[in-house]
């Protein structure tokens, strides 16, 4: 419970600017532990005590894109790409399923050109196939065009995580060159959700420059935009970045905790979406993942990329890097051994909110 002076008092859904911003800036451990509290029992209440399971496949880091904060990004020349076969991405798909890992993400640097798009294409069909339908598959593949988006949704990927990072343009512009638009990834949300897939964005939390007041406009941005699943972490230095140079007060104790303020915050807006408790959150503290969950997430992305290629795959310094990849759900039971919820294999795992709405 809280002490008698506690700021803190559980807010009513939906929330104003005020009310968000007042709980992402909570520093009282008392209320903290509130908050989270709070947002784990409306998780109970809403999607009940589980974990989903998102295996991650980062199958290429070859990119055309220049964010300022990403380690893959296509100026960087210290980083060795590479592109895995469709063999390849296939075989450990459905490794992963045999294990236990009903769900996947496919993931890489972005890409448009027709070779890439047909690539993605044929791969999603053959995973679909080869499975017998029984692999759930989530694209995070950037912006694309409005045909590619359906291609891909047709050969059988039925959901699309594509985070906006921030919902503030003047943010998104210091933070991205000149020739990325935010209005484009604006519209490509707005095409994934009228092609079918459950749409999922996010933030980039905590960025240089970045205030709670942006935060909490996101939090209230996804509410708006009526998302079905959120996959958002806070920010983590790539020392060969250019924001990099703008990180000087970078503090990971601050991160953690506004990841965890925003995860919560965003169940107490959006009570039945799934939301991710991301590697970023692992990356900043051992025990993130279980943090993440407390704070009223529902889903794990264990990474089961082959080990030879995670160290090319590195969108911030010190990622963490678990040896998951064996024997992902006992590594994951084992994890979560201390949470009353359970690990829950062979599922798709798919928004709740995203059924009711359809």
């Amino acid at each position: 419970m809280a002490t008698e002076e506690s700021v803190y008092s559980e807010p009513q859904i939906p929330a104003d600017h005020e009310t968000i911003l007042g709980l992402l800036n909570l520093t009282a451990p008392d209320d903290k532990t509130s908050l989270f509290q709070d947002a784990a029992r409306t998780k109970f209440r809403e999607v009940g005590p589980r974990i989903y399971l998102r295996g991650i496949i980062e199958f290429s880091n070859i990119c055309d894109k220049n964010c300022y904060y990403c380690g893959i990004r296509k100026d960087n020349k210290k980083v060795e790409r590479f592109q895995m076969s469709e063999d390849e991405i296939t075989a450990i798909s459905l490794r992963a399923y045999s294990q236990g890992i009903g769900s996947l993400v496919l993931q890489a640097g972005e890409r448009c050109d027709k070779k890439f798009t047909e690539m993605v294409e044929r791969v999603v069909r053959r995973i679909k196939l080869e499975s017998n339908g029984g692999i759930g598959i989530t694209l995070s593949l950037g912006e694309q065009e409005p045909e590619v988006y359906q291609r891909w949704f047709e050969a059988g990927a039925h959901r699309y995580l594509l985070r906006i990072e921030t919902s503030n343009r003047q943010l998104y512009e210091r933070v991205h060159p000149k020739d990325h638009d935010h209005t484009v990834r604006l519209e490509c949300l707005e095409n994934l959700r009228e092609i079918g897939y459950q749409v999922g964005s996010g933030a980039l939390i905590g960025m240089p420059g970045e205030t709670t007041t942006e935060l909490a406009e996101d939090a209230l941005f996804f509410k708006k935009i009526d998302l079905d699943m959120i996959g958002m972490g806070p920010y983590v230095v790539h020392d060969q970045t250019p924001l990099a140079k703008k990180a000087g007060d970078y503090d990971h104790e601050r991160q953690l905790n506004l990841g965890l303020k925003m995860i919560a915050v965003c169940r107490l807006l959006m009570p039945d979406i799934n939301i991710a408790a991301t590697t970023a959150l692992q990356t900043l503290n051992p025990n993130g993942w279980e943090l993440g969950i407390r704070a009223g997430a529902n889903v794990v992305m264990p990474n089961i990329t082959p080990a030879k290629y995670r160290d090319a795959y590195t969108l911030y310094q010190g990622k963490s890097i678990c040896s998951e990849s064996a024997a992902p759900l006992e590594y994951l039971r084992k994890l979560f051994i201390n949470i009353e919820e359970k690990v829950v294999p062979n599922q798709w795992g798919d928004s709740l909110h995203f059924k009711k709405r359809t």
